[in-house]
């Protein structure tokens, strides 16, 4: 997550809020049900724990530009090829180079309506970026795995791992740029993970989409009722908002202070930063909550899968 940029995209109004898709409301189902009954914080800490052996194994850090990126670009790309479903890596320009994000798709639902859930792949240089973004990473392929290539569905379900969140947030734009009018149209929903599991993890919920409003009804039923927090421009969601995507966001927090309200309500220490380790080298599987990383994955799991319908 970056936050320097905030003063940038602060208040970004949806200029082109006329052509975007008709926001989507959840409904439930047995395959939502089922789903978050397969989806667990275990098997999310198993994810994360894979990021945290490549970026030893490359110098400490996964940042875009570096060994450690690529090599988890590969890991992505292959866990999801192997879960069924149709995966490509398409490039965007960082520095005059070209580097690569990872876009999987369903082999069912109906492409024409597309569900994307998105969580930025790069690490800063100075750490291996477990919870910023390994979480958001971690808890998309938890969620990807155990969904299957081939669901019943009726709308198709996109994830995508950004490159370059760290620097301005490339990859996603990139993406973005890339997409024809006709293929902005047909994303119902754009939502993006980043902090999943902040050591003193608060509970936030971006966005005022039906999605938005299942998510944190869905939050407040594990005891975890969560804050809303706008969109300020400091992830990758800016580029979707921007284009006029109904996008939402979900977040455990990261420089900001816990105040004495939120304590209360989650649980955790007022007056310290919800992730004391962000963007250092501590970010390491030790900075993670588990119980956070947990609730999340819920909440995630049963918001895909119920907007994704039954098939007609």
């Amino acid at each position: 997550m970056r936050t320097g940029l905030a003063a940038l995209l602060a208040g970004v109004a949806v200029a082109c809020s006329a052509a975007a898709p008709t926001s989507l409301t959840p409904a439930p189902s047995a395959f939502s049900d089922q789903l978050v009954a397969k989806v667990s914080g275990d098997g999310t800490l198993a994810r994360l724990t894979e990021l945290q052996r490549i970026a030893d194994a490359n110098g400490g850090n996964r940042a875009t530009g570096r060994p450690g990126y690529d090599a988890s670009v590969d890991h992505v790309a292959e866990v999801l090829r192997a879960a069924g479903f149709d995966v490509t890596t398409p490039t965007f320009t960082f520095r005059d180079t070209q580097y690569r994000n990872v876009i999987a798709q369903t082999r069912t639902g109906d492409p024409g309506q597309v569900l994307l859930a998105g969580a930025h792949l790069d690490s800063v240089r100075d750490g291996p970026g477990i919870n910023d973004n390994g979480t958001g990473v971690a808890t998309l392929l938890e969620i990807a795995t155990r969904m299957g290539g081939s669901p019943p569905i009726g709308r198709a379900v996109r994830f995508a791992f950004w490159g370059a969140e760290e620097r301005d947030f490339e990859g996603s734009q990139g993406y973005v740029d890339s997409l024809s009018d006709a293929d902005r149209r047909a994303i119902g929903l754009y939502l993006n993970l980043d902090m999943t599991a902040s050591p003193n993890a608060g509970y936030f919920v971006q966005g005022d989409e039906p999605a938005s409003r299942d998510l944190a009804a869905r939050l407040t039923a594990l005891g975890a009722a969560p804050d809303t927090m706008e969109f300020d421009g400091t992830s990758d969601y800016a580029a979707f908002v921007e284009a006029g995507i109904p996008s939402a966001g979900l977040l455990a927090g990261d420089e900001q202070v816990k105040t004495a309200e939120q304590a209360a309500k989650w649980g955790g220490h007022a007056g310290q930063v919800f992730d004391d380790c962000y963007h250092t080298a501590c970010d390491t599987l030790d900075n993670v909550d588990r119980t956070a990383l947990d609730r999340f994955g819920d909440v995630t799991a049963g918001t895909l899968a119920s907007l994704a319908g039954s098939p007609s």
